[in-house]
Parts: structure tokens; C-alpha cells; sequence
């Protein structure tokens, strides 16, 4: 019979971790803000899809979150094993599809005029909660990028990822019917 393998390996009490291809960097690393940035709005993500959102929107944040673990993956691969990151790109179907969804989303949506408060229902303030988090991943991303070479289609489907979410938002909210509450400067 086959030994379960453990979860904790002791090799990161140093204060560093390891990347995909060996080499060890500090768990402060821009790196690993980056990916664990990722990781954290694949967890929102995850409380979005469990809640009780229509089947489609379930199904193309699975989607996401699929792409979620690819993105961590290539932040999470060092410059030793750069052609590991060549073998799971980020496409621009991949952003595309977030544009298409946003679009079909638009049909039945009202015109905004106002900006949106996050909150209302669960799913909805879930959903921003998630956006914002995708935002500071956006964030970090760039920042990684001006120190090593990273796709810029990542950064681009990031902030996609954004808008996505909060078109999403707005739709969770119709679906609920849960009025959405604007933001009226005047009402200070």
C-alpha cells in the first residue's frame, strides 16, 4: 500500500519557498504576492460559484477559476523553467470569453448611470469582494512585471476578470431582485 504524502514539507520555516523549477525565493517575494494574490480571488471565486447564482454563471466561473490555477502556475514558475510557462498560456479566447459573457450580461441589464455600492445580497457582495481582490492581483502582477519578463496578456485578462465580476454583480442582483443601491454623490 502506497504512504500518503504529506502536506507540510518543513522546507519553508526558513522564510522561503520554492518555485516551479527549483529555485527558492522569500515568502515576501513579489512572486508569490502575485500568485497568492491569484489564489486568494480563486477562493472568492469559490464562495461565489457556492452560492445560489444561476447554472451558467457557475459553470463559466469554473472556467475561471481553471484559468486561475494556470495564471498561479505560470507566476509561480522561475526563470529556470520558463518554457514550463509556454506550455499553459493565457490566450485571447481566454479574454474573449470574459468580453462575450460581459456582453450577453449587458442585454438584459439597466443602463448605469450611477456607481454601485458593493452589497445587497450575499452573491452580489460576494462578487465585489472578489473584484476587488482581483484588482490588488491586477496590481501585483504589474508590479512583478516590471521586474521579470511575464505575459502581458496575463495583466489583460486580470483586469478583465475585473469587469467581469462586477457586470456580474449587477446580474446577481436582477436575478435575486435585489434593487442595487447607487451611489448619489448629492446624497452627502
Amino acid at each position: 500500500m502506497a504512504k500518503e504524502p504529506r502536506i507540510y514539507t518543513k522546507t519553508g520555516d526558513d522564510g522561503t519557498t520554492g518555485l516551479i523549477g527549483g529555485s527558492r525565493v522569500k515568502k515576501y517575494d513579489l512572486r508569490l504576492e502575485a500568485y497568492g494574490t491569484v489564489d486568494e480571488l480563486n477562493s472568492w471565486i469559490g464562495i461565489v460559484r457556492s452560492t445560489d447564482i444561476d447554472a451558467h454563471a457557475k459553470t463559466i466561473l469554473e472556467q475561471i477559476q481553471q484559468k486561475l490555477f494556470v495564471i498561479g502556475a505560470i507566476l509561480a514558475t522561475g526563470e529556470n523553467a520558463s518554457a514550463l510557462k509556454d506550455r499553459f498560456p493565457c490566450k485571447k479566447e481566454d479574454v474573449e470569453l470574459l468580453e462575450k459573457e460581459m456582453d450577453l450580461m449587458f442585454t438584459v441589464l439597466p443602463e448605469l448611470s450611477h456607481f454601485v455600492l458593493p452589497g445587497g445580497c450575499l452573491p452580489a457582495s460576494y462578487c465585489h469582494v472578489a473584484r476587488t481582490v482581483c484588482r490588488r492581483a491586477e496590481r501585483r502582477i504589474v508590479e512583478l512585471s516590471e521586474k521579470v519578463k511575464t505575459d502581458p496578456l496575463l495583466v489583460v485578462y486580470v483586469n478583465r476578470l475585473s469587469d467581469y465580476l462586477f457586470v456580474l454583480s449587477r446580474k446577481v442582483s436582477q436575478d435575486l431582485k435585489v434593487p442595487e443601491t447607487l451611489w448619489i454623490p448629492g446624497n452627502l
